[in-house]
């Protein structure tokens, strides 16, 4: 084992050399080296996973002081969450790449034994889609979910249910869905129902005629049009451009007991994040994520979305999407604490969380873009992509409904379907 290890290290040596190329030399952070050398991570099989998976595969972790750093698959975002709440002590994980809600959750009770999490990183903007069976072409159902009507009223006047699928409930899958429904007048609680389904196993349940319709992040959808069994009706880009996405998270306990391996850590996902969203880089990053230790996946599967084309499997074929997965441009690193107050207020909209919530208690206990700004440093970020604020200003959705931070309220009084 030892011997091919040596093998496999040696035989990417030449891409580590690159990649040391076109990131900043390595330093101690500023108040000291890490205090252990590892942490065990987990990670869904997702694109949007592609910055914990570069930071191992490229040495990054090491470059920081932390060649000990453990990068662990997990089978659900609910093993996720129970993993964390049993910490690498108890046989689980210290961090992860998570949806943006569930350290919220974690933190608050919700869903799971209260275990307060950190926030350090936002690891992607856009790159996640809703699809849809191929009964669907026929409506031609887009980002305009109202063209679905008709076929949903017929099936349910035959006495036939509606089941569309997500991945965890109150997760950023869900509120996708839920949005893109709700805001062509389908309540998504009442005219259909949503099941939870892992992401790895979404094409397989299509298959299966599990349902009719999923939201999850890539490479799913391109693997589902390549087998023939539906269309990409929207991506989640498209709805809402540069959207937050994924987290990077750890157990808060973690973070106060070794703050400065916590931003050691951060500094390489934020180098991972840079090499993922150089270009030059698209086609190595799709085999390298692809690969049996991480996602299993054909890089063709992988790569063309990464990069920008999206054959959305009824015809639409889009180049150069504006509204691809971003890595590091359009500040996709940072994580704003506006972005966390939309998935909260959200989650209000749908009863996922009290409607009394302190909103900004919360956000400020679990946010830590102060520790991203350390990290930053550490990885010697210019100063003009480093945001000067913790807020991205005013969101405005496809439907025109506009979310101000500042006023939050009146978003919800917005909303035509709530709970």
């Amino acid at each position: 084992m030892q011997r091919r290890r040596f093998l496999k290290l040696g035989g990417t040596a030449a891409t580590l050399a690159a990649a040391s190329a076109l990131l900043p030399s390595g330093a101690l952070a500023a108040g000291g080296a890490p205090e252990v050398k590892g942490a065990k991570l987990g990670f869904i099989a997702l694109t949007d996973a592609a910055p914990l998976i570069v930071a191992k595969e490229l040495g990054l972790f090491a470059k920081y002081g932390m060649p000990d750093v453990q990068v662990t698959k997990q089978a659900s975002w609910a093993a996720t969450r129970d993993n964390l709440v049993l910490g690498s002590g108890g046989g689980g994980i210290d961090g992860a790449h998570i949806l943006t809600p569930m350290p919220y959750f974690l933190t608050l009770g919700v869903n799971g034994k209260a275990t307060p999490m950190s926030i350090l990183a936002r690891l992607n903007v856009n790159g996640q889609g809703i699809s849809v069976e191929k009964e669907y072409l026929s409506a031609k159902a887009d980002i305009n979910a109202a063209k679905m009507k008709g076929i949903i009223a017929k099936r349910k006047a035959a006495g036939n249910k509606i089941t569309m699928a997500m991945t965890f409930p109150g997760g950023t899958h869900d509120l996708w869905l839920r949005y893109w429904l709700a805001a062509a007048g389908i309540d998504p609680d009442k005219d259909l129902e949503l099941i939870t389904i892992p992401p790895p196993q979404m094409v397989a349940n299509m298959k299966a005629n599990t349902m009719e319709a999923f939201c999850v992040g890539e490479p799913w959808h391109d693997q589902l049009i390549s087998q023939g069994l539906g269309y990409t009706a929207v991506s989640t880009g498209q709805m809402w451009m540069n959207h937050p996405e994924k987290s990077f998270a750890m157990r808060s306990d973690w973070v106060a007991k070794y703050p400065n391996a916590a931003i050691a850590i951060t500094a390489a996902i934020i180098d991972a994040q840079r090499w993922a969203d150089n270009p030059a880089n698209t086609a190595k990053l799709a085999a390298m994520i692809g690969g049996r230790d991480w996602l299993k996946v054909a890089p063709a599967d992988i790569q063309d979305r990464l990069a920008g084309t999206f054959n959305m499997g009824d015809g639409r074929i889009i180049k150069n999407a504006p509204f691809k997965m971003k890595f590091w441009a359009a500040n996709a690193s940072f994580p704003f604490k506006s972005h966390d107050l939309w998935f909260l207020v959200e989650n209000k909209r749908w009863g996922k969380l009290p409607a009394g919530l302190n909103t900004n208690g919360a956000i400020a206990k679990v946010n830590r873009s102060d520790i991203w700004r350390k990290a930053a440093a550490l990885a010697k970020v210019p100063a003009n992509q480093i945001p000067k604020g913790d807020s991205r200003g005013v969101e405005k959705f496809f439907d025109g409904k506009v979310f101000n931070p500042g006023n939050p309220a009146a978003y919800l009084a917005s909303l035509a379907i709530k709970r």
